[in-house]
């Protein structure tokens, strides 16, 4: 039973275009974003009110998942090309992973984006399952928009990211 577990957790990570439809979302009216205060590898700390105006990805993630690290150089790519357009995305780690793994990998993807120390409590408000990485797309106005389960495809963020972009 645990094998077919893992194989579907397999799966929903590495099938593009894996969305889901948030379960904050209610009548087709988008959720607002669940406030949270995370500490950053600097010890200083970052809120999701701090990004008001922007379009924020938060793209959750392990260092222990190899799709999460597959992914990372598009986004430091999306980052530089998007920021002017007002993208912020925002790197969240899985609970209780070690600073220094952290740090490390950081430093060897250049990540050009803040790195936040996740907790199991943003993991319940955003109701984050066990698959990684799930990127929560945030509008400008604080709703989520999207839920990505998996490596972030282009043609999610064409589809799903870009227009909240064009929309300034």
């Amino acid at each position: 039973m645990r094998t077919i577990f893992l194989l579907g957790l397999l799966i929903a990570q590495t099938v593009p275009g894996n969305t889901a439809r948030s379960p904050q979302q209610t009548d087709g009216q988008a959720a607002v974003a669940p406030a949270f205060r995370l500490s950053n590898l600097k010890g200083s700390t970052n809120r999701l009110s701090d990004y008001k105006g922007k379009v924020v990805l938060i793209n959750l993630w392990a260092t222990w998942c190899a799709p999460c690290l597959v992914e990372m150089p598009e986004l430091v790519k999306l980052q530089k090309q998007h920021a002017s357009s007002g993208l912020q995305i925002l790197g969240v780690t899985y609970p209780d992973e070690p600073r220094t793994s952290i740090r490390r990998l950081a430093q060897k993807f250049k990540l050009n984006y803040p790195v936040l120390l996740g907790t199991a409590e943003l993991l319940e408000a955003y109701e984050i399952g066990e698959v990684l990485p799930v990127t929560v797309v945030v509008d400008r106005d604080g709703k989520i928009r999207a839920r990505i389960l998996g490596i972030l495809e282009p043609e999610d963020f064409k589809d799903k990211v870009a227009p909240l972009l064009e929309n300034h």
